[in-house]
């Protein structure tokens, strides 16, 4: 779904309910190194900002993703780079929702993505979107563009995340 904001900015914007309590959902999709395994084609990575932080296993705000996709990508070969700085990661609280909020730095793509987990009932919903566009273009000319590619992408990536989360739910069940 393509939504806009206050100022008219477009946003690509996927939501799904996940059989999960908030907490694991918001483990599962908040960590962008998760995502390998549901964007086609793509490597992520996370950077950690300092050696302090090397030896955690959460993400914090300030950590960098280096997304990669391409053919090769997922073997290590090159691809379009996608670098993201963590700017928020608030874990998921009683009623109140978990939020990340990931700044795109380049070198290609330029924009902000954002995950919400809240909880829904015994569930989690879990709302992605993304607003992108093309460095050295004017961001009114490439936004439409990037927001439409990415739109179905959001889709697939939470239909297999669900797929995922049903898969571990009956493998545990049997």
């Amino acid at each position: 779904m393509i939504t806009r904001d206050r100022d008219r900015t477009p946003w690509a914007r996927a939501s799904r309910v996940l059989p999960l309590d908030a907490e694991r959902a918001w483990d599962l999709v908040a960590d962008a190194r998760h995502h390998t395994r549901w964007v086609p084609l793509t490597r992520v990575d996370l950077v950690r900002r300092s050696a302090r932080a090397a030896g955690g296993t959460t993400p914090e705000v300030g950590d960098e993703i280096r997304a990669v996709t391409g053919p090769t990508a997922r073997g290590g070969g090159p691809g379009l780079v996608d670098r993201m700085r963590i700017e928020r990661y608030e874990r998921p609280l009683g009623a109140v929702p978990g939020v990340a909020v990931f700044q795109k730095l380049g070198p290609v793509l330029l924009g902000a993505a954002r995950i919400e987990v809240e909880a829904a009932g015994s569930s989690a919903r879990v709302t992605w979107s993304e607003s992108v566009h093309l460095r050295g273009l004017p961001p009114v000319a490439t936004r439409w563009l990037g927001v439409l590619l990415v739109d179905r992408m959001l889709g697939l990536v939470l239909r297999r995340a669900a797929r995922e989360v049903a898969d571990g739910a009956q493998r545990t069940a049997a």
